[in-house]
């Protein structure tokens, strides 16, 4: 009877036994990512004074928002949205350009067989694990050679090479499409264009997604690369144009003139900044799961 009863005790005392661990990750989860990412949020809506002095994680109203809107679209005759939509133009144009040049080359590297391939690959991941800061003096030696600093297309071209969604995309074609129907189309007397843009191009939509995404967010977060090929304020994109309101905030930098910015205005600008990233993930967050979980089988 005694071991009969012990059962039932040893099961509640398990139960009672709670692992740790999740809770301190969650904790240092929130102190370094959530808590950070709440106060900008907060800030925007605050005079500098209750910047300073308020409780840090408290509201502060939505006339210091407005007031900080207004302040922060007059800078330099609304440089900011002017910034936005640099930005926008670079980021989207590079988009278009990486998809029509890394989707390919991964279909090719993937599926041919040819000399100096292996060699390639090897290219391909040695530049995609180079920081891109290291990049940006031979890039620009190469673009000064073709005449484009200072344009558009300064950006943009560089942009478009992206080693990292030519390889997602051939590890992609290499283990998760089927050769089968690959096969079958070749006989149905398909080109191998055709074979590409009808069967491997449809199916390979999740992965297409998850390039198409992280190129977007590697554009848009990209500050080097502008901030020498651009020597003109109004080419900026926005990345370039926070480190020019950043310049002008009196406590980091006394020697502000007449164009001071208060700091409740720079997290106003920040979040403006990252509002684009935060809406293309949330929309385009299913393709991405199914991206992410693309080649994982090989059928």
């Amino acid at each position: 009877m005694s071991h009969e009863g012990a059962g039932p005790h040893r099961t509640a005392r398990a139960r009672r036994r709670v692992n740790p661990l999740p809770a301190v990750v969650l904790a240092v989860f929130l102190a370094f990512f959530v808590l950070p990412a709440l106060w900008l949020l907060l800030a925007a809506t605050k005079t500098d004074s209750q910047l300073v002095h308020d409780n840090p994680l408290s509201f502060g109203s939505w006339h210091a928002l407005r007031a900080n809107w207004h302040a922060l679209t007059a800078y330099q005759d609304n440089a900011v949205l002017l910034w936005l939509r640099n930005s926008a133009l670079y980021s989207f144009l590079a988009l278009v350009l990486t998809l029509c040049v890394a989707v390919p080359a991964g279909y090719g590297l993937a599926m041919t067989e040819f000399r100096g391939r292996h060699l390639m690959l090897i290219a391909t991941l040695v530049v995609m694990l180079m920081p891109n800061a290291t990049l940006v003096v031979p890039l620009f030696l190469e673009v000064n050679a073709f005449r484009l600093i200072g344009s558009m297309w300064s950006i943009i071209l560089p942009y478009a090479f992206y080693p990292f969604g030519v390889y997602l995309t051939y590890i992609y074609f290499s283990t998760a499409l089927p050769r089968e129907l690959l096969d079958a189309a070749r006989l149905d007397g398909c080109s191998e264009f055709g074979v590409f843009r009808r069967v491997a191009l449809p199916l390979a939509a999740p992965v297409v997604a998850l390039v198409g995404f992280f190129s977007f967010v590697a554009n848009w977060t990209n500050y080097y690369l502008p901030y020498v090929m651009l020597p003109e304020s109004h080419q900026f994109p926005v990345q370039v144009g926070l480190g020019t309101l950043l310049n002008d905030v009196p406590q980091f930098n006394p020697t502000v003139g007449s164009l001071a910015v208060q700091r409740p205005e720079l997290a106003l600008a920040t979040l403006l900044a990252i509002t684009p990233v935060l809406v293309v993930f949330l929309f385009s967050q299913r393709f991405l799961v199914a991206g992410m979980l693309a080649g994982a089988t090989k059928n």
